[in-house]
């Protein structure tokens, strides 16, 4: 058994006081000359920021140094440590303050974009594979409605004439209809696994891979296609990804253009407009 000791709860200790259970011998460990000293206290703050991907120090170190100061201040103000103490809680805590700073941060952050070369290094990928689970052993036919529509993400689905997969899952029931339209007007359709396109979006600091609903052939085109909630439609997430899509699909035609393929389209519909009488072109002008 080993806890902290300390004379104040706030600032967190260096030793450990270690006792066995069963004969109660107690032991003193402590972190000794082992743990690195930063010249000032400063440093901490600035070390722990520099860790994030968008913060340069080479950039902006008077900046950094600035910040790492007022939250030196900070914490002299508020808790009257001495410096060792001081010095103990930015060590110790070097993630979580410089977790604090970063968030604080993010509001004013701006980029500007360079110029950039897209580099095609191959023409196709392999279709990826796809682990499902269901509650039901049993694939349902896609082309029959659920009973209880809430339950359709619960459910492995089968029974495509066009699809490249044999099974597939939906995550509502308006994906199944989608499938639907798109097993009767393209050529061929699919839904993508994850890392099958690698298409990344910003979601503040972090970028996160894209993956749309589906993706299908149809005589003159190949589109991508997101079906979305209508009151999602503006969401800043869903339009990250609409951006990161029509972007990707843009240098996949002009590829194509170069090698006698077919163009790539991005569509972005609203839940409320797709119904199984409806068509790919239809859904296309919405």
């Amino acid at each position: 058994m080993a806890r902290a000791v300390t004379s104040d709860p706030l600032v967190p200790s260096e030793v450990l006081l270690a006792q066995t259970l069963r004969k109660g011998e107690r032991q003193y460990v402590s972190a000794g000359r082992g743990v690195v000293e930063e010249k000032q206290l400063e440093d901490y703050v600035v070390g722990g920021l520099v860790d994030f991907d968008d913060v340069s120090y080479d950039d902006h170190a008077e900046l950094l140094y600035d910040l790492a100061t007022q939250t030196v201040t900070h914490f002299r103000a508020m808790l009257s440590y001495g410096g060792d103490d001081i010095r103990q809680v930015l060590r110790q805590h070097q993630k979580e303050i410089a977790e604090s700073v970063h968030a604080q941060m993010l509001p004013h952050y701006w980029e500007e974009a360079g110029g950039h070369e897209v580099t095609v290094t191959r023409g196709f990928t392999d279709l990826k594979g796809s682990a499902y689970t269901a509650s039901a052993g049993v694939a349902l036919d896609f082309r029959d409605p659920p009973a209880d529509k809430t339950k359709v993400a619960q459910s492995v689905y089968g029974g495509f004439a066009r699809c490249l997969y044999r099974l597939q899952k939906f995550q509502s029931d308006t994906e199944r209809q989608m499938a639907l339209i798109l097993d009767r007007d393209s050529a061929r359709w699919f839904r993508p696994a994850l890392g099958q396109f690698q298409i990344y979006y910003k979601v503040g600091h972090d970028q996160q891979e894209y993956q749309s609903d589906f993706v299908a052939e149809s005589d003159g085109a190949v589109v991508m296609v997101e079906t979305k909630r209508r009151a999602d439609l503006q969401n800043a997430d869903v339009l990250s990804k609409r951006d990161a899509g029509v972007q990707w699909c843009r240098h996949a035609s002009d590829y194509a253009a170069k090698h006698g393929g077919k163009p790539w389209r991005y569509l972005l519909i609203p839940h409320d407009v797709v119904a199984e009488n409806m068509t790919l072109e239809g859904l296309a002008g919405q």
